[in-house]
């Protein structure tokens, strides 16, 4: 998580922005995000991500990162 966050914008959009780059990047940063913070909600987020179909999921993000600066729901 904290290694996403720290990179800068551009990297960040060019990450959400491939597809295949994108759903491993989402499962990455959510899955360390639920190990350090825990939580109902980001294990759901993880586990919604971690399924093929969670891709759609990255697009979402792309979108937040944009505007707010970090992941949708982190």
């Amino acid at each position: 998580m904290t290694w996403f966050n720290k990179q800068s914008r551009l990297v960040q959009i060019l990450l959400l922005l491939i597809p295949g780059v994108n759903w491993i990047t989402e499962i990455v940063v959510r899955w360390s995000t639920w190990l350090k913070k825990g939580g109902l909600l980001r294990l759901i987020v993880c586990i919604v991500v971690t399924i093929p179909s969670g891709i759609v999921f990255g697009w979402l993000d792309l979108v937040w990162v944009l505007l707010f600066k970090k992941l949708f729901l982190q």
